[in-house]
């Protein structure tokens, strides 16, 4: 008989986040494939977790270790998968052994955890009804950027996590895309030094600490714009020194509205 695939979510900070039933699941598997070894054994022995069969997984070996897991299991060993920390797959390894498990018709059970995305998106206020997980940003900066452009004009909330590196260059890339753009920040979700931040890219570059773990959330631009008149944004924009061009650039970028509806109110203000 094929043994069970387990994907086990772990805590993502505060070790009192694992649940019961991941530390049984732990306990009863004959392996436990881990993305980092080293971080699982402590992990394991937080709980008393003894004796148990570690196997490497991770980005760098997927494709091998996919294949050696999989020949366990049809071995009939119980495997668990689990990530440095939060929920297996979800910007983390996992995907490929789990599509492969699937293709083999080997049972996957998911074991529901912490998720730095979930723990954001529920604390923030922000629409939960409709949102997308948009995962890592590019490292890059030209498809950073591109993918900034796409985001900040989406009408539900969107969820992203950034390197404490990049964050205070994407904020400036945001803050230049839509000045006006609302959104926070969750730093370090259920850590000792964890912290909230909300406002614009701008507002929060001030008070932002450029360490550990960062989930940015956007709020959706359709409920954000309609409270945005785009008067208000041309003379904001004028008083800032922005060219009549660059004002009406900007608003319809903000507003959603169409640039002819937005040219003839700047030529109005501009001509006051």
């Amino acid at each position: 008989m094929e043994g069970i695939l387990y994907i086990v979510a772990t805590p993502i900070g505060n070790l009192k986040d694992i649940t019961l039933r991941a530390i049984e699941t732990l306990k009863n598997a004959d392996i436990i494939a881990a993305e980092d070894t080293r971080r699982t054994k402590e992990l394991l022995s937080a709980f008393n977790i003894t004796g148990k069969k570690l196997i490497s997984y991770h980005e760098h070996n997927e494709k091998e270790a996919a294949d050696k897991i999989i020949n366990f299991l049809k071995e009939g060993k119980n495997i668990c998968l689990v990530s440095d920390a939060g929920t297996p797959t979800i910007s983390d390894p996992g995907f490929r052994v789990v599509k492969k498990a699937r293709k083999e018709n080997i049972k996957v059970v998911p074991v529901p955890g912490a998720s730095a995305a979930i723990a954001a998106l529920s604390g923030s206020g922000f629409p939960s009804d409709k949102f997308l997980f948009y995962g890592f940003l590019p490292k890059k900066k030209k498809k950073r950027d591109e993918a900034l452009m796409e985001i900040i004009q989406m009408p539900w909330t969107v969820v992203a996590y950034e390197s404490p590196h990049r964050i205070e260059e994407t904020l400036k890339t945001i803050h230049n895309l839509n000045p006006e753009k609302k959104i926070a920040i969750y730093r370090e979700i259920t850590k000792l030094h964890e912290e909230f931040l909300t406002g614009t890219a701008k507002e929060i570059l001030k008070r932002l600490i450029p360490k550990g773990e960062m989930v940015i959330l956007f709020y959706p631009q359709k409920e954000e714009t309609a409270k945005i008149e785009p008067e208000e944004l041309l003379k904001k924009f004028k008083e800032e020194g922005k060219t009549l061009k660059e004002a009406v650039k900007k608003t319809c970028q903000i507003t959603g509205l169409k640039k002819n509806e937005v040219y003839r109110k700047a030529l109005k203000i501009f001509a006051e």
